[in-house]
């Protein structure tokens, strides 16, 4: 996309704003009302204190409703469904050798460098363009400007979502300085900046919570901390580290917070069966009797009361980054449960947002997703040749969901449709239409009064 072509939609979004009220006073949409009031009402210019970014990875449309369905019903609304502003956007990535052909279906490293860096990428690259260059993300051009930051998942911190804000590096996979087969050139043995983990403390974004601790815990290969572990480099930067709810939950506003809360990604929220060729049994999902926590939302409230204690007396306020990231690796592992119960959660850390941004009406919130994913839902009758899962939703209905993008027993892959952006607060306007992902930096760092 050109940078005309970006100017005159933009242009055109800006002719639909007809007034400006704060965001606390934004009237609520009623079921079949008229809602040109409220619309107008949310169209608004200027600058952003804080930004609150919330990623659903792999959450598609069709993720959104199964979810709806299963947890409120199909007339039943999420916490997602009630920003005012919303549009599509494009999520295709770009192919390495020649950056002038699309990529049609993105992974999360091409897609999150896309918003984050307002540049298209391969796939697995991590906020480099195809030639190599790292590109100063929005997480660093909003540190460099004296905001707080932080970077909150339900993944590794090293994973490809929250590695694109805080990272540099030619392969998803470096995560770690044993992880860096596919980074010669950020191998800190070479010269180079280091492996995710290494940078993001580098980065020295102000909280990082999310597992990966076993990735935390390799040992540095060269530079002053040679020999000892990131965690240990962490520590020596500032960082409490932090590896419990207990620790979350202690943690003050005093010092800079990294949260390592599994060796790997965090453990899921719900389960049930999987799905299955010919199908499962109705059925509803229960608990994860094996999770030990923290909850996303315990996470997001404990940033978001960090960064609010860290920037009240500030000039500047925060950009903020929450993903709730199993949705889509339960899409890859076709378990239904899984995957609804990530997405619940999600939505809860979304009504948590929420909640912070109406009583500080100067905060953009936008909730969107890096990809679309394979789960669809099919007639109760249909025989799919693919894997299907039948789950009891809120309506005590049936509802057949179906996996089929890739033969039974492979993980299931990344599907190329446009995916949902919803947004309030200054400048939450751009979202409205049909975008693509490297606009969203440009709305972004535009709040925040940021640029390269």
């Amino acid at each position: 996309m050109t940078s005309s072509s970006r100017l005159i939609r933009r242009g055109a979004v800006a002719v639909v704003a007809l007034g400006a009220l704060t965001a606390a006073a934004l009237p609520t949409f009623a079921s079949g009302g008229d809602r040109t009031t409220a619309v107008r009402a949310a169209v608004q210019g200027g600058k952003a204190r804080n930004v609150i970014l919330l990623i659903g990875d792999g959450m598609g449309d069709s993720e959104i409703t199964i979810a709806r369905n299963y947890a409120k019903g199909a007339a039943g609304r999420l916490a997602m469904d009630t920003l005012p502003l919303t549009g599509e956007y494009t999520t295709y990535a770009v192919n390495k050798t020649d950056p002038s052909r699309p990529d049609y279906v993105t992974d999360s490293a091409a897609s999150g460098t896309g918003w984050s860096t307002g540049h298209k990428t391969y796939n697995g690259a991590i906020s480099v363009t195809p030639d190599g260059k790292a590109q100063p993300t929005v997480l660093e051009l909003a540190r460099k400007a004296g905001f707080r930051t932080g970077d909150v998942t339900t993944a590794e911190l090293g994973d490809a979502t929250p590695a694109v804000l805080a990272a540099h590096v030619a392969d998803r996979s470096c995560e770690g300085p044993a992880d860096m087969a596919k980074c010669p050139k950020q191998d800190k043995v070479n010269g180079g900046p280091g492996s995710i983990s290494e940078q993001q403390v580098q980065t020295g974004a102000d909280i990082y919570l999310g597992g990966g601790r076993a990735r935390f815990a390799q040992t540095v290969k060269a530079g002053p901390y040679k020999g000892r572990t990131v965690i240990d480099q962490a520590k020596a930067a500032g960082y409490n580290v932090v590896t419990d709810t207990a620790g979350l939950s202690a943690a003050k506003a005093d010092r800079k917070l990294l949260g390592l809360f599994a060796d790997g990604n965090l453990p899921l929220e719900q389960t049930g069966p999987l799905a299955k060729a010919g199908g499962t049994e109705p059925s509803r999902c229960a608990p994860n009797a094996e999770f030990t926590g923290p909850h996303l939302t315990d996470m997001a409230g404990k940033a978001l009361q960090l960064l609010d204690a860290q920037t009240r007396h500030a000039k500047k306020g925060f950009f903020l980054q929450i993903e709730g990231a199993s949705i889509d690796k339960q899409d890859h592992a076709a378990n239904p449960c899984g995957q609804i119960g990530e997405h619940i959660e999600f939505d809860n850390a979304v009504k948590s947002a929420l909640d912070y941004a109406r009583h500080h009406a100067d905060t953009l919130v936008v909730v969107t997703a890096d990809h679309g994913h394979t789960s669809q839902i099919i007639p109760v009758e249909a025989d799919s040749p693919g894997q299907t899962a039948t789950l009891i939703t809120a309506d005590g209905a049936e509802m057949k969901i179906n996996y089929a993008t890739t033969k039974p027993g492979v993980s299931q892959e990344h599907t190329g449709t446009e995916v949902r952006i919803a947004a309030q607060g200054p400048q939450a306007a751009n979202v409205v239409g049909v975008t693509d992902q490297t606009d969203l930096f440009h709305t972004l760092s535009r709040a925040l009064g940021v640029g390269r």
